[in-house]
């Protein structure tokens, strides 16, 4: 077990509003652990500044896990599944039976999660959320109940191996790109085509067709609650278990890497109820849909790699964990300057 984690590993909520106590009384960064980690950074045997953005990193993740020279063990992958009532509006290149099929993939190890998980030496595990039920068709009522909601919130929660040292939460679902730009939509502003991007790889029509969907949603329900009650009109279950998955790691003092424009649309939500909900997870990359770095920047991440991937599953975020691995590797492997016995000047 994770030192410092035993009591709050047994909190768990049974309705929206002690989702959000829990939100807004979770635990904050170890502030001595970054400023021994910091120190630590001053001494060791390079010019100050010379790793740039592996520094701050490497502090980063030290004040998350309490340790001034930290270590990364047990990462954990998680992807989340689920199908949604919007496809009926046409929305996606690609049915909804997709969704299912690539969760076997999953399952079988297939997917560039998969190798990507493998690589880089996370345990990785998918879960399917009723997926023979989608969500309602948001252009007409609300997607899920707020029972159905928590039901995927504590999925998500219960999915975090509170002994994991860094967590990475991926999804798939057809048409979930539409209910990340709708929650982005809805929380930020702005016009429906400001948020909406081709996805799967919609033509022009489909495209504008996408944009309307959007827009009508966002007419229907926006305005009607904070970011947990967008999560259920606009969102799907497996957002929402994504959700529930960062507020277990935030509560867990768990660091993460975030993903694309969906993972980030979910955690959009939980900054949406409490401003420091997201201080536990940095941006992995920035997407190739179109509006993955405004989402960034609504959510003050500066993305780690840009690389033109769009392939959502935790991809991305997988792919960073290499460059934290380094980062954690100098800041706590390397030798100081007097440890070398070299003059620092």
């Amino acid at each position: 077990m994770r030192e410092g984690l035993g009591e709050v590993m047994s909190q768990s909520f049974q309705s929206l509003d002690e989702f959000r106590q829990i939100l807004s009384t979770a635990a904050s960064a170890d502030l001595s652990a970054q400023v021994a980690a910091s120190a630590r950074n001053g001494q060791l045997t390079k010019p100050p500044g010379a790793l740039g953005r592996l520094e701050d990193l490497a502090i980063w993740f030290a004040s998350w896990q309490g340790n001034a020279k930290p270590k990364l063990r047990f990462p954990q992958v998680l992807i989340f599944a689920g199908n949604h009532g919007v496809m009926a509006q046409g929305v996606s290149a690609f049915p909804a039976e997709v969704t299912e099929q690539m969760v076997l993939n999953f399952q079988h190890g297939g997917a560039a999660i998969n190798q990507l998980s493998r690589t880089f030496g996370a345990q990785m595990a998918v879960h399917a959320l009723s997926l023979e039920t989608p969500t309602a068709d948001f252009t007409q009522a609300p997607a899920m109940s707020e029972s159905e909601l928590l039901e995927a919130l504590q999925t998500g929660w219960d999915a975090v191996n509170p002994n994991a040292d860094l967590l990475i939460t991926g999804e798939m679902g057809i048409g979930n790109s539409t209910s990340a730009a709708a929650i982005c939509n809805a929380l930020y502003g702005g016009e429906a085509a400001d948020w909406t991007g081709r996805g799967t790889g919609v033509d022009d029509a489909g495209l504008e067709n996408k944009t309307r969907v959007v827009a009508e949603a966002v007419a229907l329900h926006g305005g009607q609650g904070d970011g947990l009650e967008m999560l259920r009109r606009l969102g799907g279950r497996e957002l929402a278990a994504m959700a529930g998955a960062m507020a277990r790691a935030r509560v867990e003092r768990i660091p993460m890497l975030l993903d694309g424009f969906i993972c980030c649309a979910a955690a959009a939500t939980l900054k949406a109820v409490n401003a420091k909900a997201m201080d536990h997870a940095v941006a992995g990359h920035v997407s190739a849909e179109a509006a993955h770095g405004k989402l960034l920047e609504q959510l003050g991440k500066e993305p780690l790699l840009a690389l033109g991937l769009r392939l959502g599953e935790g991809s991305g975020a997988a792919l960073a964990i290499g460059v934290l691995q380094g980062a954690i590797a100098c800041h706590s492997g390397m030798a100081t300057f007097a440890e070398a016995g070299v003059s620092d000047g």
